[in-house]
């Protein structure tokens, strides 16, 4: 959520700032209830003033045998103004509200406009693999393989699912050992969190009101939903809550299956797990102080490259224009591997700073040691990493004339010391 001092203060600012993203707003009417609002406020708080003070004075008055009949019916008066004023501020409240919550993140200065014809890449490791024979598509491969039973998928719970069968399974969970060893090493703590949440938690990550209708509904009564992503999860550990400076920073992953709809159509070459309605991740997540939270950034950026370095596929890593980043997001770098099959670069984790935004919409601060102030605290979240892109990668990257597909190192103690995946008869 924006800061509304910030947009009362220098509303063109915000609106330039708002443009990078592609996105347009005009400020006009929300600034003319925010006056209203403030006014309103304080006649409102005159009239409770003035009614308190006469509801001290009447038990004096009639003790004193005066006649307080026209004083209590002035009283009615007030009393049905100062309930004519407290609906229109509720009323102005919402208003206000949902045209803020509506209102996606600032982009970072250095962040450039323009939408995903700007995203800028920013390095590459490795080179491009280069066959001397047809190589297959990972579909394909994991079919001659063993490692995933598409059909099966489908027929348990439709398209976009599939199912993890043998060393494919054995994989799958090799990839995430591998993730959450190195998270541990780096000193991250651990968390499992809840499948299911609350409409709040989705309100704080800054995925709703917009993208609400893109979730999983479990329950129709109340909003509970399947997490799209830990990071849902995690940015609401601290919500509505202060915490003291000597905690920060609070680097966290968490793994979960995600659950989304992914509303619209799949392209024609977004077969097999590039595009799915589940699939396993594990998410990085900080909480920092404001001047911290580009380190952290940083910081996140190396793990996730260090994790797909590790398993060395070649990949590249993209710096976003603002309007291909998240609605919450003021920051956002994209490590995309190559896919052979598709001739082009996939994102398998997503790095971002989303500053004060997700704190202010979650109510999440912290008290400064020295001065006892109470700040916002900054959020940053990065995948490290998704496995339904970083698995059909290993199988295309690695592939060879006979089928076959060499198995990446570190993952190799978790598959009983296998080193290559041998096609079935």
């Amino acid at each position: 959520m924006l800061d509304i001092a910030l947009i009362r203060k220098d509303p063109d600012f915000v609106k330039a700032a708002l443009k990078k993203r592609e996105y347009d707003v005009d400020f006009t009417a929300f600034l003319q209830m925010d006056e209203e609002r403030r006014k309103l406020i304080g006649d409102t708080e005159t009239l409770k003033a003035e009614r308190n003070r006469v509801s001290k004075e009447v038990p004096q008055l009639k003790k004193a045998g005066q006649d307080v009949t026209a004083l209590l019916a002035s009283m009615k008066e007030l009393a049905d103004k100062i309930k004519e004023q407290d609906a229109r501020l509720a009323e102005l409240d919402a208003s206000m509200e949902e045209f803020i919550l509506a209102l996606p993140n600032l982009p970072a200065e250095d962040v450039v406009a323009g939408g995903k014809e700007a995203n800028v890449a920013i390095r590459t490791f490795g080179e491009k693999p280069a066959f001397d024979f047809e190589p297959k598509n990972h579909v394909d491969l994991a079919n001659a393989l063993g490692l995933i039973d598409y059909e099966r998928g489908v027929k348990m719970a439709g398209n976009g699912f599939w199912l993890y069968t043998g060393l494919g399974a054995q994989m799958e969970w090799a990839l995430l050992n591998y993730f959450i060893e190195t998270h541990l090493s780096d000193g991250y703590e651990f968390i499992l969190p809840p499948h299911m949440l609350n409409y709040a938690c989705g309100l704080s990550a800054g995925q709703f009101p917009k993208f609400k209708d893109d979730v999983f509904r479990v329950a129709e009564d109340n909003f509970t939903f399947m997490l799209p992503t830990a990071e849902t999860a995690l940015v609401n550990l601290y919500r509505d809550e202060i915490l003291e400076e000597a905690d920060l920073p609070k680097k966290l992953f968490a793994y979960t299956p995600c659950y989304r709809r992914e509303a619209g159509s799949y392209r024609a070459n977004e077969r097999g797990m590039i595009r799915g309605h589940q699939f396993n991740k594990v998410e990085m997540f900080q909480f920092t102080r404001p001047e911290d939270s580009t380190a952290a950034l940083q910081e996140l950026i190396a793990k996730a490259e260090g994790l797909v370095q590790g398993l060395g596929l070649h990949y590249h890593l993209s710096k976003l224009a603002a309007g291909d980043c998240s609605a919450s997001m003021a920051t956002t770098y994209d490590i995309e591997v190559w896919l052979p099959s598709m001739n082009e670069y996939k994102e398998v984790s997503s790095v971002s700073n989303a500053m004060d935004y997700q704190a202010r919409r979650g109510r999440m601060r912290f008290r400064r040691a020295d001065t006892k102030k109470i700040e916002f605290i900054h959020t940053l979240n990065g995948s490290g990493l998704a496995t339904s892109r970083v698995f059909p990668a290993i199988l295309e990257q690695n592939q060879r004339a006979d089928g076959s597909v060499v198995i990446p190192e570190v993952l190799r103690k978790w598959m009983g010391g296998k080193e290559v995946l041998e096609p079935k008869n």
